[in-house]
């Protein structure tokens, strides 16, 4: 989600349909609340902000464009999340060499 904001002028609907193309081979497919309920931890967060735009051809609509906010929150919040998927990823290493990498007898 963050790198989107960093995209910039993105509304919440592109982000889906981005996240939904960007991830289709892998077969998962983020659902609409799902990116709404990220948008608003980020946001509650202080790592993106969201501006108001009038949609052009519309008299009443109006779309939230996200960006980023804070950019040491950012860079701080990226390291921390960078360690984790690192020892998710050693995790879930151990438990295929433990329960796969041996012969079935």
């Amino acid at each position: 989600m963050l790198n989107k904001a960093e995209e910039g002028n993105l509304y919440g609907l592109q982000m889906l349909d981005d996240l939904q193309d960007h991830f289709r081979d892998l077969g998962y497919r983020p659902t609409k609340s799902e990116v709404y309920k990220s948008l608003h931890d980020l946001l509650n967060d202080g790592l993106i902000v969201r501006h108001p735009i009038h949609k052009q051809g519309t008299e009443m609509q109006t779309l939230y464009i996200y960006r980023i906010g804070d950019q040491e929150k950012v860079k701080a919040y990226k390291d921390t999340i960078k360690f984790e998927i690192d020892r998710s990823i050693s995790l879930l290493n151990r438990a295929l060499q433990d329960n796969y990498s041996r012969k079935r007898q």
